[in-house]
């Protein structure tokens, strides 16, 4: 890939790209926007469309402060502190959008209206659900979130995130971790292993004669060289992966007794981190917008979704094409559909011609890979046009660099969002 379109990419990612502002609509109320989920997505859309004006922007999201998925892992390995991954949206009320603390229970698409938790109601001329992911039921037999407190999951940041930590700092000397990596689709395709890169790193300094076992549905996984070069480096051994030929499309768990069972045989471990199958968060079932794979159908030139063309869906919800799930996938995603929303309400064009995103991971301290695309919308679906890829062989500095720009991806990404 070449310099021009990384650093497309790169500005794509912190909200650089400009855009078409409004018309001036004098003697008319502007027109509601309504935007329901405030992660990279959600936020990211609300941002664009209250900067701009012309538009009477709202964010609905639950919790008054978001923490980030992503780089959670960092603070699983020890690298960061917990807080550094949350932030409130104060920001966003000062760009001019209304934020409105409150979960949306019902959507009455006829009426264009919204029925929240607290009892209110909101209407809009446009919706946008950024309601990011969710677990699919018996996915992992023996598993649910009701004994998440015993094996979480820890894919959903917050709460989860610490009692992993927890249980990783806490674990006996010599105790077995247990991996269950989700199959495709699911949110942030290298994050399981760059979670047993960092798991490991950490056991390195407080319980080196730890094992971490990864049980994986998929017969390859993304960056697997790049990853298994990494434990080859750094972890002595500490780490295994099963595919499903060594039986890991088969297994169950029994938190009761802490066991993990591979084709029915039982696996004693000390701590077990299950990463379920995933499917489009609740309130786009609750909006009847999913398929039958639980996932949102959405037009690849506008993200509008199929079923409704009210409606947007973004980021990890949404099926799309060729784009993975993850953060900077979605705030690419929120600009085309800033883009196409204004172009609904006002009648203004061109849109952007390209999707972006790049995914970081650290291997170990002071060495990152990042693997990265541009994509196009194209009527099958989002086709991904230019890829890039960290070499096996790159050398100590180069590798730094990649963790330089992956911190600093994050301190400008978040910023450019909640600031």
């Amino acid at each position: 890939m070449g310099a021009l379109s990384r650093r497309r990419m790169l500005a794509a990612a912190v909200g650089l790209v400009p855009s078409l502002a409004a018309p001036a609509l004098l003697g008319q109320s502007p027109p509601r926007v309504v935007v329901v989920g405030g992660g990279a997505g959600g936020a990211s859309c609300a941002r664009l469309l209250a900067e701009e004006g012309g538009i009477a922007v709202t964010l609905i999201e639950r919790s008054p402060r978001y923490t980030t998925c992503f780089f959670s892992n960092h603070v699983i390995g020890g690298l960061r502190p917990f807080e550094s991954l949350q932030f409130g949206y104060e920001g966003l009320a000062r760009a001019g959008a209304e934020v409105v603390i409150d979960s949306v229970i019902a959507v009455d698409r006829a009426q264009r209206r919204l029925r929240l938790a607290s009892g209110a109601t909101r209407d809009y001329d446009r919706l946008v659900l950024s309601p990011g992911i969710d677990f699919v039921p018996g996915a992992v037999p023996g598993w649910s979130e009701e004994v998440a407190e015993i094996m979480p999951h820890a894919w959903k940041a917050g709460p989860q995130t610490l009692l992993l930590k927890h249980q990783i700092e806490t674990m006996r000397e010599g105790g077995t971790l247990a991996l269950i990596a989700p199959p495709n689709p699911y949110r942030c395709p290298p994050a399981p292993y760059e979670r047993a890169s960092l798991i490991a790193q950490r056991f390195k300094k407080i319980n080196p004669t730890a094992k971490i076992l990864i049980f994986d549905p998929k017969d390859h996984f993304t960056k697997q060289t790049l990853f298994e070069d990494g434990w080859g480096k750094y972890t002595n051994g500490m780490v295994t992966w099963f595919g499903p030929e060594f039986g890991a499309a088969d297994v169950a768990v029994r938190p009761e007794t802490m066991e993990v069972l591979v084709e029915g045989a039982a696996e004693k471990v000390d701590v077990c981190n299950v990463i379920p199958a995933q499917r489009a968060g609740a309130l786009a079932r609750i909006a009847g917008l999913t398929d039958a794979a639980g996932w949102v159908p959405v037009d690849p030139f506008t993200m509008r979704a199929k079923t409704d063309p009210q409606i947007w869906v973004l980021g990890d919800a949404s099926a799309q094409g060729a784009m993975p799930k993850g953060a900077f996938a979605a705030h690419s995603q929120a600009e085309m559909a800033a883009a196409a929303l204004r172009a609904d309400l006002f009648g203004r064009a061109p849109l952007p011609d390209h999707y972006a995103n790049i995914c970081w991971s650290v291997l170990a301290p002071g060495d990152a890979v990042k693997l990265g695309g541009l994509y196009e919308p194209r009527p099958e679906g989002i086709t991904q046009v230019e890829s890039f890829i960290s070499a096996a062989n790159e050398d100590t500095a180069t590798r730094r660099r990649t963790l330089e720009e992956a911190q600093s991806w994050y301190e400008a990404f978040t910023h450019a969002i909640f600031g």
